[in-house]
Order: structure tokens, then C-alpha cells, then sequence
């Protein structure tokens, strides 16, 4: 498994609608921020199940012959990339079996981060894992015996698997949805012509003309089928972990998670950034896209004028996300283009949302230079990330991260910037809605909300998973 800093996923799901391939097909263009590794749909017409998934974007997974074949009134689909699971078509999902109770498939959006002990237990009985994902282990620890019905399966599951998980699951009968108790990822509930939706963004919704009904809830399970919606629920967390870094990179600013919008939480998080590191500058350039929205809070808060310094090529995918290093030094340098004019001879104020490893950081000060800013100061809209996430990010190592090893100061240093300032742990939870205790901020303090068997541990069982290992045992 490549060890670069990656997105989740995306899932995305809908019930009684006679376009419900065509449906999904979209809505996964709108959550394709969430995963550019590979694409995904599964669809039932209640007595038959058919899919595609295929590698790369969703417009290239699917065209007009495939979406036809998608039979049905139900369907299922994802966006990925491999936060765990080595990265090919056989971890595409969402993964489908034929089992003893029928066909079943599922897409998720997480980890798990008791995988291995439950993978462990499972081919010792016998199991044996076509992927090396975790979400095939919730398909195997369904397919005993002892269940009576998917209902009773999948409640049983879910309380057996530990993490962060946003899932929905599909069978002839029903579409299901299901949250985990601390609600690590966002996943809504909407409505479209009398036909029930559910996906990781509100911004899926806008695209089909659904109306957003609510979020679902955390610990909650929804059953969708013809005799309408079933609510049941898993025993509360003692805390929510809502992720925040949702809210600063991943999530869409035109999408709505955790209760607020995520382009208005930007725009607090850049004025805050200016009352706690205000800058000597003449202009305030954004780091396209996600920077955006905090720069310009940045430039309301201090004063300083807004510039689109930098130009984004949309046509180059996120390079946050890209599966290695060589491709994304690469698309570092064509995805971004520097305008002269606004640049040249000022002092710089450059509104970012994270650095992480900061290769990317240092190339993109080297280009602002030559392009003629006269100063660059570098302004983050999250703290330092000092810690791996194992709650469906791959961060890369405790080593790899930049901020781990060094101060800011040296940090300033290597990147060649002339100042560097990074929003407060304590400024960031003060711009979103529910109380600080709610969010997951592990990757900066690494307090783990959910615990395992230690970071260093968790990731060498992870690195021996994408290796191909053939077992996951102590």
C-alpha cells in the first residue's frame, strides 16, 4: 500500500426510483472529491442484481451501455480510495456475494480498526477473503449461519466491528444505511420523487434535484424497502468524533455535514487563522480549491485584498491524493499556474488548507518566487498534523509527517517561506457548531477516540494487508 496521504470515500444509495443506475451514476460525479482511485455501481430490480466498477474516474468507469445493463429500482454505488486495501479492481467496490440468504452488497466509507483481530478470527474458521479490504469482513461475519434474516445480521455486525464507518448495503428486499455511534463520517438522508437517497454529501443531492430530509444519525441503521423506512439503533458512544478535517479538505463547500455548511465553517477558520497570525501583506492569494473559502475570511478578517494568485487546471486530479509520489511531484506542477501580474513584487499572504509531508508546500514557495512574489507567508487553516489517522485517511507515518519532526520554525526553513503560522487546536474547534469533546482530532493530538492496538501497530498491520500477506494473525 502506498503510504501517501489519501482521501476516503464516497457512498451513495437509492430505493424505488426507475432511474436509479442513472441516479447513482451522478451522484458519484458529485462525490468523486471523495475517491479518484476507482468507481462503482450495483443495482437490483428486486429479483436480479447487476454491477460495474471499474478503475479511474467515475466518467470513465461508466458510459451509456453500462448504466443500461444496471437494471432496477434500487441501486448501490462508491468512490475509493484504498485507506485499506492495496489499490486494484479486485478492492473496487461496492463488493457483492451471492451467500445462503441471497445476494447482498455493501459500499462503505471508513475503517475498521479491529479488521485484522476479526480477519484472524474468521479464516481460522475457514473464511477465505477475495479482497483485501475491510469491508469484506463485514460480508463474511454475515454469512453465518446463526442470523435469521439481514436485519438481525447486520445489527449483530455492526456491533461486533469497531471504527469509523458510513456504509450502505444493498439487497433484493432493501437498502440499508448505517452510521457508526461516534458519527466519524457525514452521511445524509434525502428524498426524490417519493424515493428515499442516501449519500456522504448533501452536494450528490443538488446534482438529481433530491431534497435533503436530515443527517443520519450516529449509531443509527436505516432499513429502506417497499413498506418504507425502519429506524434501529446501536448502543450510543459516550462521545461523538465527528472528523473536522472534513470540514477543513475533504468535504465539498457546496455540500452541508455534521449540522452546518462547510463553505461557512472555511470562512471562520480563515478569520480566525488572521486574528491569531495576522501578516504584513498586500495581498491574500487561496490555494485552489479547498483553500479558498478560508482565504477569503483570511482577507475579510485582516483587511488585506483577496488575489487569485494561483490558477487551478481542473482537469488534474487532487494531488493530496494522488497513489505515488512520482505522479503527484508531477501534477504539483501542472495542476497549478501562477499569475505574474498579481504577484509580482508583493508581499504574499498564501492561504492553505494543511500541509503534510510539504513537498508539495516547498515546490508551490519556489514557484511563487519565481513568479516574483516579493515575500511568502504561509498560512495554514488547521494545526500541525503530528499523527496518522486510523479512522479512514491514510496520513502516512508519525515520521513522514513534516510537523512531527520539526517546529514551525524550522518547518519556515525547508519550505522557504518567510513566515508560517498554523490555526490553534483550540481556534479550529472554535469555529465549528457542536462542543470541542464531539470532534475527532487525533491527527493533531493524537488522543484516539476509539482505541486499538497502537498507532505503530496498526499501520504495520496495514502495510502487511496491501503487501499481499496471506495472513493477518498475531
Amino acid at each position: 500500500m502506498s503510504l501517501e496521504l489519501k482521501d476516503k470515500c464516497g457512498v451513495f444509495g437509492i430505493f424505488g426510483h426507475k432511474e436509479a443506475a442513472y441516479l447513482t451514476y451522478l451522484g458519484l460525479y458529485s462525490l468523486q472529491h471523495r475517491g479518484e482511485e476507482s468507481a462503482g455501481i450495483v443495482a437490483s430490480d428486486g429479483e436480479k442484481m447487476t454491477a460495474h466498477r471499474g478503475m479511474g474516474h467515475v466518467q470513465d468507469v461508466f458510459d451509456e451501455s453500462h448504466l443500461q445493463s444496471l437494471a432496477g429500482d434500487r441501486a448501490i454505488g462508491h468512490v475509493r480510495y484504498s485507506t485499506a486495501g492495496s489499490s486494484n479492481i479486485k478492492n473496487a467496490q461496492p463488493i457483492w456475494v451471492d451467500y445462503s440468504k441471497g445476494d447482498i452488497a455493501i459500499a462503505h466509507n471508513g475503517n475498521l480498526v479491529n479488521a485484522d483481530i476479526l480477519r484472524s478470527e474468521l479464516e481460522a474458521y475457514g473464511s477465505i477473503f477475495q479482497t483485501t479490504t475491510d469491508s469484506e469482513i463485514i460480508i463474511h461475519l454475515m454469512a453465518r449461519p446463526s442470523f435469521r434474516n439481514v436485519e438481525e445480521g447486520v445489527m449483530d455486525v455492526l456491533n461486533r466491528v469497531k471504527g469509523a464507518y458510513s456504509l450502505v448495503f444493498l439487497t433484493h428486499e432493501c437498502l440499508i444505511a448505517a452510521r457508526d455511534p461516534q458519527g466519524f463520517r457525514p452521511l445524509w438522508l434525502g428524498e426524490i420523487a417519493g424515493s428515499y437517497v442516501v449519500s456522504s454529501e448533501t452536494c450528490a443531492f443538488d446534482i438529481i434535484g433530491a431534497k435533503p430530509i436530515r443527517e443520519i444519525e450516529p449509531s443509527e441503521v436505516l432499513f429502506i424497502s417497499q413498506k418504507g423506512m425502519k429506524s434501529l439503533r446501536l448502543p450510543k458512544a459516550d462521545r461523538l468524533a465527528h472528523c473536522v478535517f472534513e470540514h477543513v479538505y475533504f468535504a465539498r463547500p457546496d455540500s452541508r455535514i455534521f449540522g452546518e455548511s462547510v463553505e461557512l465553517v472555511r470562512e471562520r477558520l480563515g478569520r480566525q487563522l488572521a486574528r491569531e497570525h495576522p501578516a504584513d501583506g498586500d495581498v491574500v492569494i487561496p490555494v485552489p480549491d479547498s483553500g479558498s473559502a478560508a482565504a477569503l475570511g483570511f482577507s475579510q478578517e485582516s483587511g488585506i485584498p483577496l488575489g487569485m494568485g494561483i490558477i487551478r487546471n481542473h482537469y488534474v486530479g487532487r494531488t493530496f491524493i494522488q497513489p505515488s509520489q512520482g505522479v503527484r511531484d508531477f501534477k504539483v506542477k501542472v495542476k497549478f499556474n501562477f499569475v505574474k501580474e498579481v504577484l509580482e513584487g508583493k508581499r504574499v499572504v498564501v492561504v492553505d488548507d494543511s500541509i503534510v509531508r510539504g513537498t508539495t508546500s516547498k515546490i508551490r514557495v519556489k514557484s511563487l518566487r519565481q513568479a516574483g512574489a516579493k515575500e511568502v507567508h504561509l498560512r495554514i487553516s488547521c494545526p500541525p498534523h503530528r499523527f496518522p489517522c486510523a479512522y479512514g485517511i491514510d496520513f502516512p507515518t508519525k515520521e513522514e509527517l513534516i510537523a512531527n519532526r520539526y517546529t514551525p520554525e524550522e518547518i519556515k526553513k525547508y519550505l522557504d517561506c518567510d513566515s508560517i503560522g498554523y490555526l490553534s487546536l483550540e481556534g479550529m474547534l472554535s469555529c465549528v457548531s457542536f462542543p470541542k469533546e464531539n470532534y475527532c482530532t487525533a491527527c493533531w493530538s493524537g488522543e484516539y477516540s476509539v482505541p486499538f492496538g497502537g498507532v505503530d501497530k496498526f499501520y504495520a498491520e496495514r502495510n502487511r494487508k496491501a503487501a499481499g500477506s496471506p495472513s493477518f494473525r498475531e
